[in-house]
């Protein structure tokens, strides 16, 4: 057997397993219970300072 087909066939098969595996651990590890505080805070960055810029002490926290 060639080495380009048994690396083809490893790639099609046990490859493509452990990134389907790992693709399903980050979407566990995005949606997980603890991780809406975090992301929530995220996405309000943009809407925290409307009218004025932040100070110097409130953009080191």
């Amino acid at each position: 057997m060639e080495k380009y087909t048994l690396l083809r066939q490893f790639a099609d098969s046990w490859i493509l397993l452990a990134l389907f595996a790992f693709f399903i651990g980050v979407v566990i590890w995005v949606f997980r219970p603890g991780a809406t505080k975090t992301y929530k805070d995220t996405a309000d960055i943009p809407f925290r300072h409307e009218d004025k810029p932040a100070t110097s002490q409130e953009a080191r926290k």
